[in-house]
């Protein structure tokens, strides 16, 4: 095998890149979701300050996460159509090899997703 292919920068630049913009999607995520929490808090201590009346039902709707009650239904279908589409493209590059890797990353995408169905449907079965 030829080790000048293996060095290739742009090879090499493709996984560094892609666990770059990882880290900074979960990072922003993280900070919006922690800028949210802040804001509400802020709120609430304004309220305080204020001295306006705070009913347990409004403490209640605050402390609960704005999360929809079909929100792991959502992630649950997206993240198998994720892994789905990336199986699909490893089909479409004609590679076996290609394809083998990719129907590997595309698999943890799709298990992730029938956890997500699964969670949405035990919880489902619990509010009735």
């Amino acid at each position: 095998m030829d080790t000048a292919a293996n060095l290739d920068p742009i090879g090499i630049l493709i996984p560094i890149v892609a666990m770059i913009c990882l880290a900074a999607i979960t990072g922003l995520y993280f900070y919006f979701r922690y800028r949210t929490r802040r804001e509400r808090q802020s709120t609430l201590r304004a309220a305080i300050e204020r001295g306006l009346e705070l009913t347990p039902e409004l403490l209640q709707q605050l402390g609960e996460s704005a999360q929809h009650k079909d929100a792991d239904l959502r992630r649950g279908v997206l993240a198998i159509a994720v892994g789905v589409g990336i199986a699909a493209f490893g089909l479409l590059q004609g590679d076996p090899e290609v394809f083998s890797r990719l129907r590997a990353g595309g698999a943890l995408f799709f298990i992730i997703g029938i956890a997500l169905l699964g969670l949405w449907r035990f919880s489902n079965g619990r509010q009735r």
